[in-house]
């Protein structure tokens, strides 16, 4: 399985290891599930909620969607920056200056068409959606050789012996 995905391209080899993570826990990243896991596993899970909400809605989707502290106030830059990632570690920063700014106008209860005038009124995360969008198949690969390189820290690995 890990050879197919890995031959299928980095997107594949890294959520093969995201659903694996997904599936030991029942897909609910919890206080108590997170027990569980180690750093770099948590540290996956985050790059997959953030690769997912910020390729679908931005920042002031993650935001609102209740992400924000998950990530502006918890060591994940650290942690990406500790696998070799300094430029998304650098950008993660720079958002967060501007979450710390916005985020009680963001997370605040609103219609949908509240927060789609957010997009408006909050133009200031633009250039980060931006640069998230064309800098993320780069991310993606570094992280998927973190992972190839630490393999250890996020699967054992059972090898199926042919002929036995």
């Amino acid at each position: 399985m890990l050879q197919k995905a890995a031959e299928e391209g980095m997107d594949a080899f890294v959520g093969t290891f995201v659903n694996a993570i997904n599936e030991a826990i029942d897909g609910q990243l919890t206080i108590e599930n997170m027990q569980q896991l180690n750093s770099d596993q948590i540290t996956l899970l985050a790059w997959n909620i953030l690769h997912e909400e910020v390729m679908d809605g931005g920042y002031i989707q993650l935001i609102h969607n209740g992400y924000g502290a998950f990530f502006f106030r918890n060591p994940f830059a650290v942690a990406v920056r500790e696998w070799g990632l300094h430029d998304l570690y650098k950008h993660m920063n720079k958002v967060r200056k501007l979450y710390i700014r916005f985020h009680e106008e963001i997370e605040k209860d609103c219609t949908d068409e509240e927060f789609m005038a957010m997009f408006e009124q909050i133009p200031q995360f633009d250039d980060f959606d931006d640069e998230f969008i064309e800098k993320e198949e780069a991310w993606t690969s570094e992280i998927a050789h973190y992972i190839d390189e630490h393999i250890g820290n996020f699967a054992t690995i059972d090898r199926e012996l042919k002929g036995s």
